[in-house]
Formats: C-alpha cells, structure tokens, sequence
C-alpha cells in the first residue's frame, strides 16, 4: 500500500546544502537509479499534505519529530475540510467523499502510524547504505496522499484503519549539509516578490507547483522570497517564517528593549514548527513578542531579522529588497524591478543568537531516537 522513496532532492533556495543521493525504496524493495527525480518533482506529482525535518547529531535523531506528525495529520484534516482536491486531486472537477472520511475522528492515530512506520523501516536502511556521509544529516520529508483509486471502492470510510486503506505514504531521504548559523555565509538574503497563499494553514504539495511564477521575480542575489498580500506587512516566505526584532517604546525599567514581531496564522501563514518553538522560547525568556505582521513602513526600528523552518532551524537577515513600487511586480519584467534594501549586520543580532540557542536546546529533548 504504501510508497517510499529516498532520492536526490532539491528542497528550496539553500540547494547548495543538499548533497545528491539516489536510492528508492519502494513497497519493501530498494532500488538504484541515476533517473530518480529531486523532491521538488515528487511533491509536484503528487497531492497531499506533508512536513520536512531533518536528523541531528550525527544522525542520532529526527528533530522535533512528533510536532511534525501532529502538524502534517492536521494539515491532513484542514486540506480535507477546505480543499479536497490539494490532498486528492481527482481526474474529474467534482470529488464525492464519503460523510464518515469527512467526520473521521482518526485521522492523527491513521497518519501517525503510517508516516512514524514507513520512517522507521527507511532510516535504518538508509544509515546503513552509507546515505549520510561525514558531516551531513538527513533531510526527511514525509508525504500522504488521497489515493482516489483506492476511494472509490470504499463505501464508509471510519477507523484509522480504513483510513490507511485510502492514503499513500512517500518518504523521502537526502544527505543535507547544516548550515552555520553563526557565520555570515550562511546569512539569507531575501526579496518581497508575491502574496500569500490559500489554505496557508495547511502544509501542502501543490505550493510548490504555485509558487514557480515567483521565482522569475527572484533578485539574482536573494535566497528566500518573501510574501505580503498589501505591499507594506510581511507574511512570511515561501519556504520560511519570517520574524523581526524591532526597537520596543516605552519600555520598563529593567526590560528588554527589543520585541520579536512574526505574522500571526490569521493572517495567513504556516504554523512552522520552529516559528511556535521560537514562540515559545521568547515565552520562557521574557523577550516580548508580538504576533503582528512586521509592516516594511517600520523598517528605520528593525534591528534585526531571522528565518526559521526545519531544516535551516534559524538563519539571520543580511538583508531584505522590497520592490520600489508593489504594482511594478506585476507590470515589469524582472530587470526593470527597482528595489529597495534594508541592510542587517553580517553576523546573527543578539537576540536572534539567544533563541537560536534554547531552540537548540530544545532539539536535544525533544530528538527522536532513530
């Protein structure tokens, strides 16, 4: 029923990170194949919702590993609810789904056994293959997909067992080369180029195929595109969350001058598993933070900035281009865009260092063995 795969893969902006690897596993048989497509490819050939990570220390552990099943089951769930055909894509416009697939209370217990199996047969095969190399982890990323084949022949559709019999698991596995935080080559660079996306809630395959337009807008030098739906407040990235330190007014005596600003969900963002870790650290810190859009208007009071997922954990801003005239996205080709720039320090800010630290420090606790 299920499929795995682990493959050269191609993740986002940092390819340079992603080391070539090409192995396919695939219903218990592993195959060698020089013809086997980046990860990019897979998520656009298939609909569904998924989640990356990776392993740390030496491959000893996924990192954050069960906040990734809860997040990719509820991804699940919120593209079932809102958009069937980004988790079936069906051949015909209409998808008919059965009440009882709709009302299921079992999709976390269906998608947490199928996803943490099909992991746990892989990693082992995997490390022992040689696929992680002398200073690599493991970049993981874990797909299911409606099966509507498989839909179709199911009148009722309840239990996580059931449930199961209607999805496809991919898998995929690449050595991935760390990047290090603390020096100024692995600072990113970033560009506002388009607006948010639907369902952003959701962590979903068919963004990937949505986002390609963007790239033609991409400045020569940026590493992540950044997304706003006013041409003033930042949402987050296409592959990111974005967050700011902004200078805080009218403090009190004795407290940190500085608030952490990122766009709330509500806005239209992912729940990245770092940007609530991040959250969280800010939290047991006493760093003030704000869940409101960091507006471009306000950019004399930013300090510093920072991009998290769950590959690149954190990277600090070197610097952020914003398009002269927002209408310009639209009517300009892509050299006669004139952008604006806000410059950071090379090196990670202070307060970015400090919840890079505890989040690190939160990957050792909440590691999951392999």
């Amino acid at each position: 029923m299920g499929r795995w795969a682990f493959m050269k893969s191609d993740i986002g902006a940092n390819r340079r990170t992603m080391t070539d690897c090409k192995f396919l596993f695939s219903n218990g048989v592993i195959t060698s194949s020089p013809d086997v497509p980046p990860v990019a490819t897979l998520l656009q050939s298939h609909p569904g919702a998924y989640t990356t990570t990776r392993t740390h220390s030496d491959g000893a552990c996924i990192l954050f590993w069960e906040r990734h099943l809860r997040r990719l089951s509820n991804s699940a769930r919120i593209l079932l609810s809102r958009d069937p055909r980004l988790l079936f894509k069906p051949e015909k416009s209409e998808l008919s789904l059965p009440p009882s697939l709709v009302e299921s209370s079992a999709w976390d217990s269906a998608v947490d056994s199928l996803v943490k199996d099909s992991v746990d047969q892989v990693l082992p095969i995997a490390l022992r293959e040689g696929l992680r190399k002398e200073g690599e982890e493991l970049a993981i990323t874990a797909l299911v997909s409606g099966n509507v084949e498989k839909l179709r022949g199911m009148e009722s559709v309840s239990g996580s067992d059931s449930l199961a019999e209607m999805l496809d698991v991919y898998v995929h596995l690449a050595g991935y080369v760390p990047l290090a935080f603390d020096r100024p080559e692995g600072a990113a660079r970033l560009a506002v180029v388009g607006r948010g996306r639907s369902v952003a809630e959701a962590k979903y395959s068919d963004w990937v195929r949505l986002r390609t337009p963007l790239e033609r807008l991409r400045p020569t030098s940026a590493t992540e595109l950044l997304l706003s739906n006013d041409g003033d407040h930042l949402l987050e990235g296409c592959l990111t969350n974005f967050f700011v330190v902004r200078r805080r007014e009218g403090k009190g005596v004795g407290e940190i001058p500085y608030e952490v600003q990122t766009a709330p969900i509500s806005d239209g963002v992912l729940p990245g598993i770092i940007r609530q870790l991040v959250l969280e650290v800010c939290l047991s810190k006493g760093i003030s933070v704000q869940e409101v859009a960091p507006s471009w208007s306000e950019r004399d009071f930013w300090q510093e900035a920072f991009v998290t997922n769950s590959l690149r954990i954190m990277q600090h801003v070197e610097k952020i281009q914003f398009p002269h005239s927002w209408e310009s996205l639209e009517h300009k080709a892509p050299e006669e865009i004139s952008w604006e720039e806000k410059q950071f320090a090379m090196n990670p800010g202070r307060i970015t260092a400090i919840i890079q630290n505890e989040v690190m420090k939160k990957a050792f606790v909440e590691g999951y063995p392999i």
